[in-house]
């Protein structure tokens, strides 16, 4: 099973007022495993960069000038993509920025039955907790020493991990390598079972030599239990 680990960064908190997309950086999964694959992108807004924003992410006007509109990366990004799950921190956060540029530059815009949102599945797991990234990330041991500034690829790359934990932890590898190993095992014996020489069926039927012992031994017997009376 594919999915993909995304993280937005943007000029602030609402698409629907003029907010837009600077940054964004996915991580590929492939049965809950890093495959190596990413892509991370910068856009230029078109727009000044609010000194708040700039504040979190470090992403000034002078850095994002001349990096390339949404329109011009799309098709790169839609066909890292895919038709995949997406998983997001806070997901309707992201798929709304998402989708307010893909409709900008005239594109369908994501379905929302591909999201996967982590913190309702934190909120399932553990209910009245602190439920951010960071305070996530403190409690199953993930490092984000390195995590000065939010960036989209680093936050997705720790969202990576805690998607990970979150679904299962390190029991998800185990099992995929027993399960390895068991599919070896069975083909070791399937192959031992077809070669395996067929012997013949031993005869257990006493022969007529052997009878007449036994019941001259029996013969032997003083009082034996099954002649006593009950």
């Amino acid at each position: 099973m594919r999915e993909i680990i995304f993280d937005t960064e943007t000029t602030g908190f609402d698409p629907a007022s003029g907010d837009r997309l600077v940054e964004i950086g996915c991580i590929e999964l492939f049965n809950r495993v890093p495959t190596g694959r990413t892509f991370h992108a910068y856009y230029n807004p078109q727009r000044a960069m609010p000194s708040a924003a700039e504040a979190i992410h470090g992403l000034s006007d002078i850095f994002l000038k001349d990096k390339p509109l949404f329109s011009a990366g799309v098709e790169e990004l839609l066909d890292f993509l895919e038709d995949s799950h997406l998983v997001a921190h806070n997901a309707r956060f992201d798929f709304g920025f998402l989708n307010h540029e893909l409709k900008l530059c005239g594109r369908s815009e994501v379905s929302m039955e591909r999201m996967i949102d982590t913190v309702a599945i934190a909120r399932q797991l553990h209910p009245g907790a602190k439920h951010s990234l960071d305070a996530l990330c403190s409690r199953y041991g993930i490092d984000r020493s390195h995590r000065i500034k939010h960036g989209a690829l680093l936050d997705a790359e720790l969202l990576a991990q805690l998607y990970i934990e979150l679904t299962g932890g390190r029991q998800i590898g185990l099992g995929l390598a027993r399960e390895e190993e068991n599919d070896a095992i069975r083909a070791e014996l399937a192959a031992g079972i077809a070669v395996r020489p067929v012997r013949p069926a031993r005869l257990f039927t006493a022969s007529a030599a052997e009878l007449e012992r036994h019941a001259a031994f029996v013969a032997t017997l003083e009082k034996p239990l099954w002649l006593e009376e009950a």
